[in-house]
């Protein structure tokens, strides 16, 4: 009977263990810079750039989902896409990378059995976005976070679920348009 009851609540948390994966989301705001009186942005030129992985570099449909998840964000904090002159440029930077840990304990493996843990490859990256004050040149505001993108690069749906999830985190410490 207890069986029952069990089953469920495993499938629960297997099914949310992914969206809790390790996320350490970081702000920076230059002294004197005062992000909310900011009113409009562009995308600095330079695009996204390279990320480290051929799998994301070629992926279209990373980068459009980044772009249009960062607009999202911006336009709920009162920020406005302009083509003309901006208060602020803005430059996304993706970095993924495989890890590879070798046979040492490790508290995110459960297959570990008397202290010995097989070897293991995993991905993990960092997502940077930089707000320039266009008139100066000069960084206004820096928002970053890194976490465990393991298995997120061959799956779309969980990359989109990510990219929103990390984006949004990132963007929360944003001060809002003061407008």
């Amino acid at each position: 009977m207890r069986i029952t009851r069990v089953i469920p609540l495993l499938a629960l948390v297997v099914a949310v263990m992914p969206a809790c994966a390790t996320l350490r989301v970081h702000a920076y705001e230059a002294p004197g810079a005062n992000v909310a009186r900011y009113r409009s942005y562009s995308w600095d030129d330079a695009g996204l750039g390279a990320t480290g992985d051929p799998r994301l570099d070629n992926n279209r449909f990373f980068h459009e989902r980044m772009v249009a998840v960062v607009e999202r964000e911006l336009a709920r904090k009162g920020f406005e896409r302009v083509s003309g002159a901006p208060d602020l440029i803005v430059r996304l930077h993706a970095r993924v990378a495989q890890t590879a840990v070798d046979g040492s304990p490790d508290p995110r493996l459960a297959t570990c059995r008397e202290g010995e843990c097989p070897a293991f490859v995993f991905d993990e990256g960092t997502l940077l976005l930089d707000f320039i004050d266009a008139r100066t040149n000069r960084l206004a505001w820096r928002g970053w976070a890194e976490s465990d993108f393991d298995g997120v690069v061959d799956d779309q749906d969980w990359m989109d679920d990510t990219i929103d999830r990390i984006v949004t985190s990132i963007l929360r410490r944003l001060p809002q348009h003061a407008g």
